[in-house]
């Protein structure tokens, strides 16, 4: 039976709250050996995020299964020894600090480097490792506003919209992953690590898809559609008799099949819809036409019909119907976890599906605060249980107390 693909890949895990989290999420899921990295006191930030599960964080556990928890604490200098002699028997250190903040504890990627030269550094921050910005705090929100996808989302005329979900820090983790499993492979053929920047914003940047090209080819700024594309018609969202749902018609051959579908024939060959360019150019006229259509059968009577016609359609949904629906369901794309306090909650799979490798699931509930700290330095660095409890006497690391939750670590 194959092992999970990342199995034997042991990844140090700083990060706190969504990017960094999220980008190791991504890779314990498939396998590596993740052992979060927390303060002493008050762990990951996301710990104190609601929503609350028998004084749980739903939040923190969504993003944080597969992981094991130690508590070190970084500003003391007997913590920072473990931490240099923890990091030799890693593959990969991820962390999302401010830039210069390692560099400050004596923990950058040069000093990590000389202690591990095979490290893989994975250094996540708003604005990157380098450039004018470097040194701004940054959120989901600020490098949404200024990586222009805001600009683009929303109604004609409306204010600049956030995306609902952290797109900021999704796109910077998936894109961190991508560069931890690259790094991976060069130091297969070298024998080297390296260190993987990854920005916020320039992810934001990176996924403008044609924004950039249309402004400039078009040498025009690019502004809000709502939820049409801007240059596949139609494509967008429609108003049924009691609802929403969405088509999706991408070339003039669908345009046509639809057109009969519809008992409109004639609109296929009007000069103003014939093409995708010239449905593009007239969509304000298009646009009424549809309204008139879809306005006469609810979303219950439209989605079967277009659908057997092979036109591409959907349902607007929301939470529920999403996690109730049949394919998210057959995919099993919604996990459930029993934690020790918490007890069971449900939250969203991983989407990869690999046939060569061990089926991803949950293995271990997010972690309780410090709850792996015995173990991880016992069975990593070969301490004796008194020289563990000596370390916490001094402060340099800690544990929950018994039966305190994420509470109070023994410090």
């Amino acid at each position: 039976m194959p092992g999970l693909a990342l199995q034997g890949i042991k990844v140090l895990d700083l990060s706190r709250v969504l990017a960094g989290p999220y980008c190791t999420l991504v890779l314990a899921d498939l396998g590596a050996e993740v052992i979060k990295v927390e303060v002493p006191g008050v762990g990951d930030d996301a710990r104190s995020f609601g929503p609350f599960l028998q004084g749980e964080s739903a939040y923190f556990m969504s993003l944080n299964r597969n992981k094991k928890s130690i508590i070190l604490n970084l500003k003391d200098e007997a913590g920072r020894g473990i931490f240099r002699r923890l990091v030799t028997q890693f593959d990969v250190l991820v962390e999302n600090f401010r830039p210069g903040t390692m560099a400050k504890l004596g923990l950058g990627y040069e000093e990590l480097a000389r202690v591990n030269p095979g490290l893989i550094y994975t250094a996540i921050s708003g604005f990157g490792q380098t450039g004018p910005y470097r040194d701004r705090p940054a959120y989901d929100i600020v490098v949404q506003g200024m990586g222009g996808i805001m600009s683009i989302t929303g109604e004609p005329g409306g204010i600049p919209t956030r995306v609902g979900a952290s797109l900021g820090d999704i796109t910077a983790a998936l894109f961190a992953v991508t560069g931890i499993l690259a790094a991976l492979h060069q130091r297969g053929l070298t024998g080297e690590g390296q260190l993987v920047d990854v920005a916020m914003l320039d992810g934001q940047v990176a996924i403008l898809e044609n924004a950039i090209a249309r402004y400039e080819v078009m040498g025009q700024v690019p502004g809000p559609l709502g939820n049409r594309h801007p240059s596949i018609t139609p494509f967008t969202s429609v108003r049924a008799a009691d609802g929403w749902l969405i088509i999706a018609i991408g070339n003039d051959s669908l345009w046509k099949r639809f057109c009969r579908l519809i008992e409109r024939p004639e609109l296929a060959d009007d000069p103003r819809f014939a093409t995708n360019p010239a449905r593009t150019d007239n969509w304000p006229e298009l646009e009424r036409i549809l309204a008139g259509i879809f306005g006469a059968r609810p979303v219950a009577q439209w989605l079967p019909v277009l659908e057997e016609a092979g036109i591409p359609c959907g349902p607007i949904n929301d939470i529920a119907r999403v996690v109730a629906d049949p394919q998210v369901q057959a995919r099993e794309m919604i996990w459930e976890m029993t934690h020790p306090v918490a007890g069971k909650l449900k939250m969203a799979g991983s989407p990869i599906k690999l046939s060569g490798a061990e089926k991803g699931g949950i293995r271990l509930p997010a972690p309780l605060l410090g709850e792996h700290t015995r173990e991880v330095l016992i069975s990593y660095l070969g301490l004796s249980p008194e020289e563990v409890n000596e370390l916490a006497e001094a402060g340099a690391i800690g544990w929950p107390e018994v039966g305190s939750g994420s509470g109070g670590p023994r410090l």
